[in-house]
């Protein structure tokens, strides 16, 4: 995957890297930075570049939160305890989740529609979603373009030794996923036992 990105890259360039990042991939903005890093791409466009498809990609399942009910009505049926989540996660924290989001997997689509279902406004979340992308798209690309060379014989390593890399791949993403989801079940559990302690307590003054 990871050489058809960079010949992609190399012959379609930024045009890759803006569609890449709209589909919510950090493969393509650690591609970039190597590029940059070996004089492929320049380092400040490829960052607004990368920023940019970000930040459409989130407002695209924004207004679709906003727009499409019949859609989102399916999603929430079939996704209803990450949606639960994602309105969770936005009523504690508030806007920073906006941030936050990108980093969270499983949830990088379904925060930005789960805030287009509610009355937020849209110009703060463009505003704020914006300055969210492009610092993603920095804090991805920088530290690839100062250790591009580690990262390509990284690369070579790799290749040269997929019996070990393939399986410590598989592990990492699995205890990955293994602690969001144990995250996730951890803040419903809470949301719960909150709702049956005010229930309770309504009872009582009954």
């Amino acid at each position: 995957m990871e050489q058809l990105l960079i010949d992609w890259l190399k012959e379609y360039g930024y045009i890759v890297l803006f569609a890449w990042s709209i589909l919510e991939g950090e493969i393509g903005l650690v591609m970039a930075g190597i590029m940059s890093h070996t004089g492929d791409m320049f380092l400040p466009f490829a960052i607004f570049v990368g920023g940019l498809g970000g930040f459409a990609g989130d407002q695209i399942y924004f207004y679709i939160g906003r727009f499409n009910k019949k859609y989102i009505h399916n999603k929430v049926r079939s996704q209803r305890t990450k949606f639960a989540l994602a309105h969770l996660l936005l009523k504690k924290y508030g806007w920073p989740i906006i941030f936050v989001q990108r980093y969270m997997y499983g949830m990088r689509t379904v925060i930005p529609m789960a805030i287009g279902i509610t009355k937020y406004s849209s110009r703060q979340f463009a505003i704020i979603n914006f300055i969210s992308a492009v610092a993603w798209a920095s804090i991805t690309i920088i530290p690839a373009y100062f250790y591009g060379d580690e990262l390509l014989d990284l690369l070579k390593w790799m290749k040269a030794h997929w019996y070990f890399a393939i399986p410590f791949a598989i592990f990492i993403i699995a205890t990955l996923l293994y602690n969001l989801n144990k995250f996730e079940k951890g803040l419903i559990e809470k949301r719960k036992n909150r709702r049956n302690s005010v229930d309770f307590s309504q009872n009582d003054e009954k």
